[in-house]
């Protein structure tokens, strides 16, 4: 996958919500399943929540946490089942949905630098046939320094260490204005500092309002890295606040 390929999709509605509003819309996920020819790689999978939490999907190899994801995103189709965002169909919000693979997916030799990755983000916004804006730059400018990559926005992509990587793409999708991120396991690879730096960036992306899910494997660093937790096992195990439901009982019933 090359990074032209990641993120958004451009759509109907608009990406006007304010961050910072005391409104919190709320994702609804009722019954959802997917199927790949003739395996059920989803079944039935339901849990609701909202904006400024931060979400793990935990669960074996070949659970569909990256399934769920694509699904939320839009980039594989349901089987069944119905997605919400603000109380109407997901597919209405495309703009304020960006999702992020995993970094082995990733052509990392594409040719581009980092600010032109985030550019990227803008696409969206700018639909057909207008003109790059001095809004535009404003909000790559922001999203850069949101994600801490001042004097970095020169270097191609490959050039980036693990975590400024991750960063990138994740200034990519604040600079598309995304309310919703769904990054596929962003820890994966990263050293303990690289971990705990991107924690505090996602934290605060949460804080602002907006909704972060991400796959995730390390169990060890659910309860430290995340709010919510869904369990899974192609069927949801549990749902709700790390607290209540990461339980060792509820990780046989995934994990078996």
């Amino acid at each position: 996958m090359n990074p032209a390929q990641v993120s958004g999709h451009p759509g109907p509605g608009g990406a006007e919500h304010c961050y910072h509003c005391a409104q919190h819309h709320e994702l609804q996920v009722r019954g959802v399943s997917v199927r790949y020819q003739k395996t059920e790689a989803l079944t039935d999978i339901s849990f609701a929540t909202s904006c400024g939490n931060t979400v793990a999907l935990i669960g074996p190899n070949g659970a569909g946490k990256s399934t769920l994801l694509k699904a939320i995103a839009g980039l594989v189709p349901r089987s069944g089942g119905s997605i919400q965002w603000r109380g109407a169909k997901v597919s209405q919000w495309h703009r304020e949905f960006a999702y992020l693979p995993q970094r082995e997916d990733v052509d990392w030799s594409f040719p581009v630098t980092v600010r032109g990755l985030v550019e990227m983000g803008r696409y969206c916004q700018l639909g057909w046939w207008r003109r790059w804006r001095e809004l535009d730059e404003i909000q790559v400018t922001k999203a850069l320094a949101a994600m801490h990559l001042e004097g970095l926005e020169g270097r191609q992509i490959s050039e980036l260490s693990g975590g400024q990587q991750q960063r990138a793409f994740i200034a990519r999708a604040l600079a598309q204005e995304a309310h919703v991120l769904m990054l596929d396991e962003p820890f994966n690879g990263l050293d303990r500092p690289a971990r705990e730096s991107l924690s505090l960036l996602l934290r605060q992306q949460a804080a602002e309002g907006r909704l972060v899910i991400a796959s995730h494997h390390d169990l060890n660093t659910v309860a430290g890295l995340f709010d919510e937790v869904l369990i899974l096992n192609r069927r949801a195990v549990a749902f709700g606040p790390v607290a209540g439901v990461f339980t060792e009982a509820n990780l046989s019933l995934a994990y078996g």
